[in-house]
């Protein structure tokens, strides 16, 4: 009778490791199957513990190795971007919002369903005007892999926050969970409270290196801009004490000089990407002094203080406005130096100042949300948010969470709640993930009206 005990006692803990794995991992090749669609509960407890999610029933939408692959690409960025890949005939009813409650992370959420795609975010990571925008740029794209890595890497350019701590534990791409993820419950249950004190200190951590990593990228566009206005007094060829020099031109060259030397000084001393923004102000100061000087010197009348170039502030100040339309966005009008005007005028591209991403040279409003400092300090607080409106940066320097990752930029978006990321449960905005599946950022494939068409 005793060894009958002792034979059957591995048997039940291998029972009840099963039933645990059942419960912690649905979707898990070989774990049994329901007829029914997959509990929202479900979803949300895989995306706890990784970024992607593939319900066994669309399997054939995005492969397991795809998936994988996915997964660390949104680990290594560290961003809470969160992607489920649903069955046609999943429930759409209130889709968004009950999965932001049940999973309770802040972050953005992207669907795949069948071959309809959508996405909604919490304001704090990424603005609705920014997720419209992604979501719209790759709605036309049918083969899920493409669509879903498509917009994973435009996102990651433009969403804020970090991802939540629960992923560093690892896991699968498609729903499952890792071999150690019994272990894993076990640890946090006796990690406790210390463990949530070393996860507060890991993100403080992470949002240094991110800031740390945005001023990096800064530095090298800030060096170029300083390099080419000294460049531009060297050929402007001005000595103080030349026939003609009065008293107002000296005192243009000389504002020029303290311009010069003090976006040099204040580069040198920038610890944060907001800090940029007092280099280019200083830069876009001296340019206009350079301006009216060349004015006084060629018996001009001294100009009217414009905003610089739209397209590249090293042209200097504007002449004009002009109207112009971003890719995908409505017209406004910007202000352009003489050059870009006649371009524009005969039908042709502006002179766009390009910066460098991991994804290739792109226009700075294209390029990230670390690029807003340094718009910032050239257009100042009530230009700016017009000109972009429409565009990946100006939706999200729009965002509540700008400045806690990158400084205010331009006007006061002081963060407040939660950051992206962050463990909020059901304390978030219903507002940001309201609507029918499809309403808040699809297009024609959704049906409906409106600019971002329909729900169900």
């Amino acid at each position: 009778m005793k060894a009958a005990r002792t034979r059957g006692l591995p048997g039940l803990l291998l029972a009840l490791v099963v039933a645990a794995l059942a419960v912690l991992a649905p979707g898990v090749p070989g774990a049994p199957s329901a007829h029914a669609a997959t509990s929202i509960d479900t979803i949300a407890a895989a995306l706890r513990k990784t970024p992607v999610y593939v319900d066994p029933a669309a399997s054939t939408q995005l492969s397991a190795t795809d998936a994988t692959t996915l997964a660390k690409k949104i680990k290594a960025a560290d961003k809470p971007l969160l992607v489920a890949v649903l069955p046609a005939g999943f429930p759409t009813q209130n889709l968004f919002q009950n999965l932001r409650t049940a999973t309770g992370i802040t972050g953005l959420y992207a669907i795949r369903l069948g071959d309809r795609f959508d996405a909604r975010a919490d304001a704090s990571v990424m603005s609705g005007t920014a997720v419209q925008n992604l979501v719209t740029s790759v709605q036309g794209e049918k083969n899920a892999t493409t669509q879903l890595n498509d917009f994973t890497d435009r996102a990651l350019t433009n969403i804020g926050g970090s991802a939540p701590g629960s992923w560093s534990g690892g896991g699968t791409g498609s729903g499952g969970v890792s071999t150690g993820a019994l272990i894993g419950v076990g640890a946090v249950v006796v990690a406790g409270g210390a463990g949530a004190y070393t996860l507060v200190r890991r993100n403080r951590r992470r949002k240094e290196e991110e800031q740390r990593a945005a001023l990096d990228k800064l530095r090298v566009v800030v060096d170029e801009d300083i390099t080419a206005f000294g460049e531009e007094l060297d050929r402007l060829d001005f000595h103080p004490a030349e026939a003609g020099a009065d008293d107002a031109m000296r005192a243009d060259y000389e504002r020029g000089l303290d311009a010069y030397e003090q976006a040099k000084s204040s580069m040198a001393a920038a610890r944060r990407p907001e800090d940029v923004r007092a280099v280019t102000q200083s830069l876009e100061d001296g340019r206009f002094s350079l301006a009216v000087l060349a004015a006084r010197r060629e018996g001009r009348p001294v100009p009217d203080r414009r905003a610089p170039c739209f397209f590249d502030p090293r042209h200097g100040p504007s002449v004009a406005d002009a109207t112009w339309t971003p890719s995908g966005g409505a017209a406004r009008e910007v202000p352009v130096c003489a050059a870009d005007r006649a371009r524009l005028a005969d039908g042709a591209d502006p002179a766009v100042r390009e910066v460098e991403t991991e994804y290739g040279r792109r226009p700075y409003w294209d390029a990230g949300p670390a690029y807003g400092p340094w718009a910032g300090g050239y257009f100042g607080g009530g230009l700016l948010p017009g000109l972009l409106v429409g565009t990946l940066l100006g939706s999200v320097m729009s965002s509540p969470s700008y400045a806690s990752d990158y400084g205010s930029g331009y006007g006061d978006f002081g963060g407040a709640g939660y950051d992206g990321g962050d463990v909020s449960g059901a304390d978030f905005d219903p507002g940001d993930f309201s609507g029918g599946f499809g309403d808040g950022g699809g297009g024609g494939d959704f049906g409906g009206g409106g600019d971002f068409g329909g729900g169900f």
